[in-house]
């Protein structure tokens, strides 16, 4: 409408014909609407032709190629097929069609002429000659092959089926009204996890699945794999949680009792949070590689994680990111059951709206943390020590807070679409993940206050996530309803408390003093730092000298904005080659820190060489939690188990 109208008014205003046909007239309106997307909008009523029929090949690993045939029933006249485009969990328009190839479409022996939208690159058209009932589609999805080019998906010994990236369905439907019956061939020697219900196996490795709706199927992934093992998390329940694990080699399956115990307590302990589960089975999907690209991305009925090879064997080692299985589990419950109203789209095709993601992906990853600490996957200590880092990074390195809101970051999927940026605290990312924990932790501090430590966030997860046990319907909410059922639990003006957390240009980090506990400064990290530090192979001088190294080439990784590395003109891409007049080494780099004396550095910038002076002298500083005296410890009850 804006451009239309934008042109006509040029038109008029210079005397002009812009837009003309053969005779040089001026096109109407009428005429330009056809150039708009002809995809016919969702309506909610039955699919009424009959069943998708869905057959996919996932034998070629070696090339990661899955090849797709799909039978779909139609009628005669003009037909739309989609791409899935925005998927849950992704929060933003990036379905993979640029791994498509070789799309065919036909009806018997017929070849069916197709033509890709202009104006919506995820629609095909088609015309059903009369008499057709069914017309079959075919293609190849390129799943990738290198890491550039996205996550690797399938390794010689272990894969991971994505129904969105190998299915199209017909436009103008509810996708929960188009029903689907699927089957995947599979590798030899593979063994299949996934939410859906088989119904028969051929001696090829072909599996058959039960019909279900579309979205259905788009929500229930696989991974398979050559070394395959299995665990029931809730042992005699009527309702299974199983934990399946896909392995580079059969030695990482051995997982110790001590790693078992902690991954039952975790569903017993998201039961006593929220009162209730939202499914008939779940299925925890996960991935030991270092072939597979990592994964942690949510479904109502199970969820796709990735852990490095030695996730079980080193179970002593890996605790940094143990919070994953749990912050996806939560998922289940918290954006899945529970799931924003702008986000409950009748289609992939739709827009989605990103305005709760704070509660969405921020409340449940205050849950993924809390649950990983009550169950056992991590310490309490480790827990604390993981939310001093999370503290420090509000406190000290989101100057990004002067401008943007964690609301405005809900927004950051799209904008982004997830790739690296010049300087994240400064532009701020995603903000709503752990900016949202700490927001919900401060709500926690104040229901707690409100009650005389009688009642805390958990009686507002039973009260928001409880409610229709077993039932795994959507039930979307709004802001209003989250303040609503936050005055249930605890009278308050829960909309300016939430408002200015979430609207306002402030840091969350205050969250963490209403607990308890506030945030100070040692010159050594702790044994959780020390890990995080050695995963991500980086020297992290952030609340010193303002940046982070590459520990072995002393590549400037990140630099505080405004900050003094930032100051002294350092960048993201620059590297150290000297230190105080001596070659880069990390330690090195340490030893002039801790002398607290203005640091010397010989930088390079590309071909440049030049001279860099810090002028730092606060020594090294790592982020702990200290106790308030005389205050309520109420981060150490939250992370009790209960």
């Amino acid at each position: 409408m804006i451009l239309r109208t934008s042109v006509t008014a040029l038109a008029l205003a210079v005397g002009l014909t812009v837009f003309g046909n053969a005779q040089g007239m001026a096109i109407k309106d009428a005429d330009l609407m056809q150039w708009q997307s002809k995809v016919p909008a969702p309506v909610n009523q039955p699919y009424p032709y009959g069943t998708m029929r869905l057959q996919v090949d996932t034998t070629d690993t070696a090339r990661k190629i899955f090849k797709v045939r799909q039978e779909i029933p139609v009628t005669a006249g003009p037909l739309t097929l989609l791409y899935p485009k925005w998927l849950p969990g992704n929060h933003a328009p990036n379905g993979p069609i640029n791994k498509v190839a070789g799309i065919r479409f036909s009806a018997g022996k017929q070849t069916l002429q197709w033509k890709r939208d202009p104006y919506d690159v995820y629609a095909f058209h088609l015309n059903v000659p009369q008499g057709v009932t069914g017309i079959t589609a075919e293609f190849d999805y390129l799943s990738p092959s290198a890491r550039e080019q996205g996550r690797i998906t399938a390794t010689q010994d272990m894969l991971n089926l994505q129904w969105n990236t190998v299915a199209l369905y017909p436009a103008g439907y509810y996708v929960r009204q188009i029903p689907v019956q699927a089957s995947v061939k599979y590798p030899q020697g593979f063994t299949a996890a996934t939410a859906l219900t088989s119904s028969s196996k051929d001696a090829d490795n072909t599996v058959r699945y039960e019909t279900v709706p579309f979205d259905t199927l788009i929500d229930s992934p696989v991974y398979a794999g050559r070394y395959f093992k299995s665990w029931d998390l809730d042992p005699g329940s009527k309702t299974p949680v199983r934990l399946n694990v896909v392995a580079d080699a059969p030695e990482q399956l051995e997982m110790p009792d001590e790693a078992l115990r902690a991954h039952r307590a975790l569903v017993t302990q998201a039961y006593k949070a929220f009162g209730s589960h939202h499914y008939d089975h779940y299925e925890f999907l996960l991935s030991l590689s270092d072939q597979m690209g990592g994964n942690g991305l949510e479904h109502h009925r199970s969820s796709e994680n990735g852990h490095d090879p030695d996730h079980f064997t080193n179970w002593k080692g890996s605790f940094v990111g143990r919070d994953l299985l749990a912050h996806e589990f939560t998922h289940s419950w918290d954006g899945k059951f529970r799931r924003g109203a702008d986000l409950t789209t009748p289609d992939y095709n739709t827009p989605m709206g990103n305005t709760l993601l704070w509660v969405y992906e921020g409340q449940t990853q205050f849950w993924g943390n809390v649950l990983a600490a009550r169950s056992g996957l991590v310490s309490q200590d480790q827990a604390k020590d993981a939310t001093a880092i999370l503290v420090s990074t509000y406190a000290d390195e989101r100057p990004g807070f002067g401008w943007r809101s964690i609301a405005d970051t809900t927004f950051d999927p799209i904008i982004n679409k997830r790739a690296p940026q010049a300087n994240t605290g400064y532009q701020l990312s995603e903000d709503y993940y752990r900016g949202g924990q700490m927001v919900w932790l401060a709500v926690h501090a104040k229901i707690a206050e409100l009650t005389g430590e009688k009642k805390g966030i958990d009686d507002f997860a039973r009260a928001f996530f409880g409610v229709d046990n077993g039932s795994w319907d959507v039930r979307p909410y709004t802001f209003e309803e989250v303040v609503t059922t936050l005055n249930t639990v605890a009278p308050f003006d829960w909309t300016t408390f939430l408002r200015e957390r979430i609207d306002g240009t402030r840091s969350p980090a205050d969250g963490i003093i209403a607990n308890g506990w506030r945030l100070t400064y040692r010159d050594k990290p702790n044994d959780y730092q020390k890990a995080a530090l050695g995963d991500s192979k980086t020297a992290n001088f952030a609340l010193s000298l303002g940046m982070n190294v590459a520990s072995a080439d002393g590549r400037i990784n990140s630099v505080v904005w405004d900050g003094p590395a930032f100051n002294a003109g350092l960048g993201i891409g620059q590297t150290l080659l000297a230190v105080n007049g001596m070659a880069y080494t990390k330690d090195r780099l340490e030893t002039a820190v801790r002398a607290k004396q203005p640091v010397r550095l010989v930088v390079r910038n590309g071909d440049v060489v030049r001279d860099v002076t810090i002028d730092y002298r606060g020594g090294l500083r790592y982020p702990v939690l200290e106790r308030i005296p005389g205050t309520p410890d109420r981060l150490s009850a939250l992370l009790a188990p209960r």
